[in-house]
């Protein structure tokens, strides 16, 4: 794809031109993709493919590359999501909480949310009694979460890193 089609094709990112944005793309796809398959597919040259892939890195648009894994194939393929309340009568705060449920096992995200609930925790495991093993008991051991509810994904429907 040439930079004009580029443009004409409307690939934008929010603070990216059109190249930036394509070659993002394009890395998000396959990050191992090396620079002169990228120049040829964006038709710019290697140096500029290069010299653009280095400043992405440097402006922290690219925080790394990194591999997206079949969690199926590692024994890994039910995800659940969790929600937590927080207790401030825990003596810690919230931050803290969510730094140790990060620490978890099987652990994949956590997230301090608005709403009814506080946290929202991912989890990955080979099934969904591990799941609960994870629930009850490692994260509702932890000193500051309260109430917990948790939701089994049963397909993934789209899923980025």
């Amino acid at each position: 794809m040439v930079y004009l089609e580029l443009m004409t094709k409307g690939i934008t990112m929010p603070g990216l031109d059109a190249i930036d944005a394509a070659l993002l793309k394009e890395l998000k796809e396959n990050a191992r993709e090396n620079i002169a398959s990228l120049s040829k597919k964006l038709g710019i040259p290697r140096t500029t493919v290069h010299y653009r892939i280095k400043k992405l890195v440097e402006e922290g648009i690219i925080e790394k590359f990194t591999v997206k894994p079949n969690y199926k194939k590692l024994d890994l393929g039910t995800t659940a999501f969790i929600l937590a309340r927080y207790e401030p009568d825990s003596g810690m705060s919230q931050k803290e909480v969510a730094r140790r449920v990060a620490s978890l096992d099987g652990v994949y995200e956590v997230h301090i949310i608005s709403g009814e609930w506080d946290i929202l925790i991912k989890v990955r495991a080979p099934n969904a009694e591990e799941v609960g093993r994870i629930v009850v008991d490692k994260l509702r051991e932890i000193k500051g979460i309260g109430q917990t509810v948790t939701m089994v994904s049963f397909v993934t429907v789209k899923e980025e890193l």
